[in-house]
């Protein structure tokens, strides 16, 4: 699925978060992520982080009911996802080990803590691909080589 043709409104108040109808066009991925056992998260570093669409799309598919316990259910920060492994691929223009080792991946380490892991995905692997505007044909192919090797792999 690719996020950014999705056309659906940004979450502006935690009442919206809480109780708002999930857009029509979001209920396929809602569907899509019931389904799998495994999703894979590919996005470039933008600012340091994922691109502000993606996590709007992440703040509106994973909300209360769906990927967490709603407040006065009983279940409240209930692990709705459990069960589930996913990947993180994150494109870069910086040398990998400089947003690993200098930078500590924090915006990474943030998605697979603070999203992915509250809400039951487990584990979470990811993948760094740096330097991508200095990659060329053949860097690309070896990196294209490399995510079908960990896709059939299911890791």
């Amino acid at each position: 699925m690719d996020v950014a043709t999705l056309d659906f409104p940004l979450l502006r108040s935690k009442d919206e978060w809480d109780h708002g109808a999930l857009p029509a066009s979001l209920l396929p991925a809602q569907e899509h992520i019931r389904w799998a056992s495994h999703v894979v998260l590919f996005f470039p570093l933008w600012l340091g982080d994922m691109p502000a669409l993606l996590k709007a799309f992440l703040e509106q598919v994973a909300r209360p009911g769906f990927a967490l316990g709603k407040a006065g259910d009983g279940a409240a920060g209930g692990k709705l996802l459990k069960g589930r492994s996913a990947r993180v691929v994150v494109t870069m223009g910086m040398p990998a080990l400089v947003y690993r080792w200098y930078f500590r991946a924090h915006s990474l380490k943030s998605l697979e803590r603070n999203i992915l892991g509250f809400v039951g995905f487990a584990p979470v692997h990811e993948t760094l691909v740096g330097g991508v505007e200095s990659l060329g044909e053949a860097g690309v192919a070896k990196w294209l080589k490399r995510m079908r090797q960990i896709g059939a792999s299911a890791d």
